[in-house]
Parts: structure tokens; C-alpha cells; sequence
């Protein structure tokens, strides 16, 4: 049997990449940062690939894993959003010999590593700031745009963390101006129904600069520059539609964070994490996009009071991944 002190295997796993480390559930660091590895999963034919090359680096794979990963988590396993892989939960545990394995969206891992996070893996962006703890419940939002956008509730009270599983990223989009409601419409061309994931993520970055490429007839709908492009020619205020397509998206986005924490209640902060946004700091930072996030009619009394902060732990989801493992190992 595996003793108590052993580490676990922890995964986090996306349509683009998938990231491993060992934890520690009873080490107050939880996640160690020296075995973080990080692969292209088009470079393998399936996780347990993965996982047998990152044990490689590491002196073998532990005998216990939480594996996040970007998609619906049912009974069988993960079927991955954004990418073909499929995760049979009795397959892996048999490829990987485990004792015990524990699936969980990637979201749900990320929001899970919250109460972890130090203040300095954090940045408040304008508009109210964090409460103090307290014994009182306290409700949360985590989303961000990465391959897809995730999104997750996080209940506080007492110490203790429950966490909420959604898929609200494939929600439908609510255009709010006429701008909006032309990108909608070219893009319900392509696409038929047209979720928020469908802008506000990488592809989504590109689906809405080829739309506004496409209505100043520059380009047909189709995908152009990457988003990391798009977004460095918008920081260098190179080129006008590539602004105009960051400056929208940041836009969206806090339209649909206040949307969120509108339906989960979560007036106690608004996270908003992945590495897409760590160059969009600019644009999160300016009052357009706070005054967006507020813009909700009547309610928008209860918004102004929500904090809004940006998570910049690089490894956020293997943290939340690595908390995962602890709560579990606590449990048992």
C-alpha cells in the first residue's frame, strides 16, 4: 500500500497543453514546483503517454493522481472539449497503476487552489477590494479564457471549500450593441448557435478579429493571426483591427463575468485566471471594463460592491489540483 506521506501524480490538461507536478497533501506548500513539466498534447496519443514520459523525468509515476481536465467529468471519465483525447477512468487507473484516482474539470481545480493563493499571486484590479475572512459563507466566481473558457463557483465558510462544476463557458453570447449584434450575426453564419466560448478564448480571440476583419472587408471569415499575435499588435497599437478585436473581447468578457456572478451569486469576487489574460492587463485595468462588468440595469448596485482580481500563480491549476489531493487524502 501506498503510506500516507507518498506523493501524488497531478495533472492539469487542456485542448493545448497538459501540465504535471507531484504533491505533497501534507507538506503546507502542497504543490511541488520543481517537478512541474509541461507538453503539447498533440505530441502524444493519450494521457497515459504523457504520463509515463513526465514519470520518466521524475523516478517514476505515485500510485495516486488527480487529473484536471477541460471538459464534462462524468461517471466514465472526460471527454476532452477541445480536443479528441477521451479519458476512460478504469483505463487510465489500470495504465497508470493506481490505487486511486480522483477526475475533475480543470476549472473546478482552478478554483480550488483560491484559498491557497498568497496575496502576491493575486492583482485587484480597479473597483472594490477583497473582505477579510470571515465565518459567514462567502461566494466566488472563477473564469478565464485558455483553449476554451472555463468557468467554476467557489462557496467559502469556515475553512472549508465546496466547489462548483460548470459548463457555463458554452452559454449562450448576449450581444448588448449594435457592434455585437453584427458580430453575432456573421458569426452565427459559421457556426450556427454561437456561445461565449466561441470569442472569449485563443480561437475565439482569432474568430472575432477574422469577423471584424471580414465586416471592414479586409479578409473572409477565417482564421488569421494567432491570438498571440493579434494581442502584441494591439499592445504595440500596430494595427487598428487587431486593437479593436482586444479591446471587444476584454469587453465580453466582463459582460459575461457580471452575467455569472449575477446567476451564482458571487458577490464576494470575481477571479479571472489563464495566461491569455496575463498580457491583457492594460485593457482589464482600464475603467471600460469595470463599468461593462457593472452595466447590469437594475443590479448593478449589487455589482459595483464585487471585487474583481486576477489570479497570476503560473500553475494555478496544478495548485488547485494539488489542494484537490489534499482535501481527498484528509478525507480518507
Amino acid at each position: 500500500m501506498t503510506s500516507d506521506a507518498a506523493p501524488w501524480l497531478v495533472a492539469d490538461l487542456g485542448g493545448t497543453n497538459v501540465r504535471f507536478a507531484l504533491a505533497d497533501p501534507g507538506s503546507p506548500g502542497v504543490l511541488r514546483a520543481e517537478s512541474v513539466r509541461a507538453y503539447k498534447v498533440d505530441a502524444f496519443d493519450s494521457l497515459a503517454e504523457a504520463a509515463h514520459a513526465y514519470g520518466q523525468t521524475v523516478g517514476g509515476l505515485p500510485r495516486r493522481a488527480v487529473l484536471a481536465a477541460a471538459g464534462p467529468v462524468t461517471e466514465a471519465g472526460v471527454q476532452l472539449t477541445n480536443h479528441p483525447w477521451q479519458l476512460n477512468r478504469q483505463a487510465l487507473q489500470t495504465e497508470l497503476q493506481l490505487e486511486r484516482l480522483a477526475l475533475v474539470n480543470d476549472f473546478a481545480a482552478l478554483a480550488a487552489c483560491v484559498p491557497l493563493l498568497a496575496p502576491a499571486q493575486l492583482h485587484t484590479l480597479p473597483g472594490p477590494a477583497l473582505a477579510e475572512a470571515s465565518a459567514a459563507p462567502r461566494m466566488h466566481l472563477v473564469l478565464g479564457p485558455g483553449t476554451g473558457l472555463g468557468v467554476a463557483g467557489l462557496r467559502l465558510q469556515d475553512g472549508r471549500s465546496l466547489v462548483l462544476q460548470t459548463e457555463a463557458g458554452h452559454a449562450g453570447m448576449a450581444p448588448t450593441d449594435e457592434l455585437e449584434i453584427e458580430l453575432l450575426q456573421r458569426l452565427a453564419r459559421r457556426f450556427g448557435r454561437v456561445s461565449h466560448e466561441r470569442l472569449l478564448c485563443g480561437p475565439g480571440l482569432q474568430n472575432l478579429h477574422a469577423a471584424l476583419c471580414e465586416r471592414a472587408s479586409l479578409a473572409p471569415l477565417a482564421l488569421g493571426p494567432t491570438p498571440e499575435a493579434i494581442v502584441q499588435c494591439a499592445l504595440a497599437d500596430s494595427d487598428p483591427l487587431c486593437v479593436l478585436a482586444v479591446e471587444r473581447f476584454c469587453l465580453l468578457l466582463a459582460g459575461v463575468a457580471g452575467d455569472l456572478a449575477l446567476s451564482l451569486g458571487a458577490w464576494d469576487g470575481v477571479y479571472l485566471a489563464g495566461s491569455l489574460l496575463q498580457s491583457l492587463r492594460p485593457w482589464l485595468d482600464a475603467p471600460a471594463f469595470r463599468q461593462r462588468f457593472e452595466a447590469k440595469g437594475r443590479m448593478q448596485p449589487l455589482l459595483q460592491r464585487v471585487p474583481l482580481l486576477q489570479i497570476l500563480h503560473p500553475e494555478a491549476g496544478l495548485l488547485g489540483a494539488a489542494a484537490t489531493a489534499r482535501e481527498l487524502a484528509q478525507a480518507s
